[in-house]
């Protein structure tokens, strides 16, 4: 009898939207945002009717308030698509990101993410 996969908790999402997003770990703000998800170990599904924007929200502000730390902006992106993504876990960097951005953005990053995403060869 087949077992059912284990549900992807919000500390997984931040693992892998850090990793995504800083893929050679030299980021202290990129850092601190997985450190701040490390005992997220709730299924990531179960709160996205609740609370995930909101935590979300709240560690990307408590990092980055001004909004300027392209990394962070879009790590936050990245764990919101993955919630409602799950299958996209193991996704390309490249492809996860720029629908990440898309989804977060509507397809228009302000400046700041727009850059950095140009920078890392990612067109939206």
């Amino acid at each position: 009898m087949p077992t059912e996969p284990q549900p992807v908790t919000l500390a997984q999402l931040a693992r892998r939207a850090a990793e995504l997003v800083d893929p050679e770990d030299e980021d202290r703000d990129v850092a601190e945002f997985e450190q701040l998800f490390e005992d997220a170990d709730e299924p990531a599904r179960a709160l996205l009717e609740d609370t995930l924007d909101a935590r979300v929200e709240e560690v990307v502000r408590r990092i980055d308030p001004e909004g300027d730390l392209p990394r962070i902006q879009m790590a936050g992106a990245v764990v919101r698509y993955l919630a409602h993504k799950p299958s996209e876990l193991k996704g390309d960097r490249d492809h996860v990101l720029r629908l990440a951005a898309r989804a977060e953005y509507h397809g228009d990053p302000p400046p700041v993410v727009a850059d950095w995403l140009v920078d890392q060869g990612i067109a939206v």
